[in-house]
């Protein structure tokens, strides 16, 4: 009681083992998922903000390019250029299609006031009002000389670029640093909505390139092509927000030029999940973009996989829980049910034991009397031989009474057989006592060769142990049995030859016997160990059936088995193990009992 009441703790202690893992792997499992939903999650926002800021930067580089396009279009007329052909040049680029959100795209002109009246003139003859507003002081001016769409942008000709700081600054430091530059948050006077906006600037100079010197850039300075943008249709053109899960505001400086985080926002999530803020170098400009998720990303990255799984785990561990106390209040009764069955079944086991010995002994009394009878009737057979000596002639004369007596004698040496084998197989478990003496391998194999009449050479053996000191009597009948097949139902067409080979492997032997006979069909394999059963053929050696049954019920008894490889025309190989010692083979006939 002592002993099963210790074990009970143990138990219980391996239960909480149980439930701490799993109460571990649960929480670890939710944690994991939590992580990786939360990756995904910032994997998403990042994707959203790069999609953001890159359609911005792409967009403006495509203005750019556009901008730089009518440059090159003024070069490629020496700075030369009409009304008519800025309009056919603004036409080409198709700007309502390729580039959404610009307002047009114009000429802004530098004219020194000695060149204005010039410069008037020139414009006169393109057969349209032209007026330059509004009055400064200034010694340059910087007219919007062309802009195409020229209807929607007519409040902006003629307006000069230079009566204004931020509008002046912009285009100046364009020509200074002949880059493209923008101007700070403006308001246009073509926009009605008076809303934030802003000028995009390309130079352009006398001769065409770019000069490499300041003072060479001021000196040739021509004017700019530029753009005008309402930052609200300038977004608006890049991605729809009904397409987007991000909101985002532009700032320039200390003004913000554009805002999508108000409170009439229908999807504005007070509590993004995600924000972030980007600086860009936007062409001489700092633009910040403050950028949020919405409710939109919040509803489409809202996973409850994590909470299933904890949840998932929790009810598992209830379960267990629940499954440990009844199996807990069950054990007592286990144990006392299996100590019950333990006792019947060790009675059982003593009787059934009892009752093979006695069958044992019944099978090998029986075999041993019937020996008398069948010696008797061979002995009758004999007397009756020498009465009717005179019926049917001499010995060595064959008459059909000869033959009927010769028949006689041939049953009557297989019965003697079969009672042998008989015997034999019932005795195969008395032996192996601790008492009994090893024997040498050189000695078992010599027996064979004299008992089968064979050459030394005709048996190879390569052993790792000299002598076999458990259940050596056993040992020596699988390998009698064995080798003895091997030469008996050889077929004959050449000298047979048997490799025996016995290697150490920890506490036991590894045992193979092989041959180079007929072989055996895949199919027999198992027949070939059963009581009686043999496959002998026409013209082939009388057999009772039992020497492979007596081989595998030898090794089944120190609890190995025996395996056979062997094919049609292939030979055929026994491979079984052997314990080294008896120390096995009492552990096996205490297992057994």
């Amino acid at each position: 009681m002592k002993s099963i009441a210790h074990r009970g703790q143990r138990f219980s202690a391996l239960h909480v083992v149980i439930v701490a893992l799993s109460l571990t792997m649960t929480i670890g499992a939710w944690l994991y998922s939590k992580h990786q939903v939360d990756l995904q999650i910032e994997a998403r926002f990042d994707d959203a903000r790069e999609r953001a800021i890159g359609l911005i930067v792409d967009r403006m580089s495509r203005y750019e390019d556009a901008l730089w396009s009518g440059v090159a279009k003024i070069d490629a007329g020496k700075g030369h250029l009409g009304h008519d052909e800025w309009r056919a040049f603004s036409a080409s680029l198709n700007i309502p299609e390729k580039y959404p959100g610009v307002n047009g795209i114009g000429v802004i002109y530098h004219v020194p006031r000695t060149d204005f009246q010039a410069f008037m003139d020139l414009r006169s003859t393109e057969e349209r009002s032209f007026a330059i507003y509004p009055e400064h002081a200034l010694d340059d001016l910087l007219p919007i000389t062309f802009i195409e769409p020229e209807a929607a942008n007519a409040a902006a000709v003629g307006l000069d670029m230079a009566h204004e700081t931020n509008r002046r600054t912009g285009l100046l430091a364009s020509r200074d640093t002949g880059t493209a530059q923008i101007t700070g948050p403006i308001y246009l006077v073509q926009d009605s909505g008076h809303t934030p906006g802003f000028l995009f600037y390309t130079p352009f100079y006398d001769g065409g390139a770019t000069p490499a010197t300041l003072q060479d850039r001021q000196e040739k300075f021509a004017g700019v092509v530029y753009a005008p943008f309402v930052v609200q249709k300038l977004v608006e053109g890049l991605l729809s927000k009904d397409l987007r899960e991000v909101r985002f505001s532009i700032r320039d400086g200390v003004q913000t030029i554009y805002d999508e985080h108000s409170r009439n926002e229908p999807l504005r999530d007070d509590n993004p999940m995600f924000s972030e803020t980007v600086e860009l170098d936007m062409y001489g400009r700092n633009w910040v973009v403050d950028i949020r998720t919405n409710l939109a990303f919040r509803a489409r990255n809202a996973s409850e996989q994590p909470t299933l799984i904890l949840l998932g785990g929790l009810i598992i561990e209830i379960l267990v829980i629940s499954m440990l106390v009844m199996l807990a209040q069950s054990n007592k009764r286990a144990h006392d049910y299996a100590q019950r069955l333990t006792e019947e079944l060790r009675t059982k086991s003593e009787n059934l034991e009892h009752a093979n010995a006695e069958i044992e002994q019944f099978v090998y009394i029986a075999s041993h009397d019937l020996k008398t009878p069948v010696r008797g009737i061979g002995f009758l057979a004999d007397a009756l031989e020498e009465d009717l000596e005179e019926v049917i002639g001499p010995i060595d004369q064959q008459t059909e009474i000869k033959m009927h007596i010769d028949l006689i004698r041939d049953r009557v040496g297989r019965m003697n057989d079969l009672t042998k084998g008989i015997m034999e197989f019932s005795r195969v478990g008395n032996y192996g006592n601790h008492d009994e003496p090893d024997i040498s391998i050189g000695a078992i194999v010599a027996d064979c060769l004299a008992d089968f009449e064979v050459s030394p050479s005709q048996i190879t053996v390569e052993a790792e142990v000299d002598r076999i000191a458990c259940d050596s009597h056993n040992f020596r009948r699988v390998l009698e049995n064995l080798i003895g097949n091997a030469f008996k139902y050889h077929d004959r067409r050449g000298i047979a030859r048997v490799w025996l080979r016995i290697a150490e492997i920890g506490d036991r032997l590894q045992v193979s016997v092989r041959d180079d006979g007929p072989g055996i069909a895949p199919e027999f394999h198992e027949k070939i160990f059963e009581v009686f059963q043999t496959l002998r053929k026409a013209g082939d050696p009388e057999s009772t059936g039992i020497g492979l049954a007596i081989v595998r019920k030898a090794v089944q008894r120190h609890g190995f088995d025996i395996q056979i490889t062997s094919a049609d025309g292939q030979g055929t190989e026994f491979a079984f193990d052997w314990p080294r010692n008896s120390s096995r083979e009492t552990l096996i006939t205490e297992k057994v009992a």
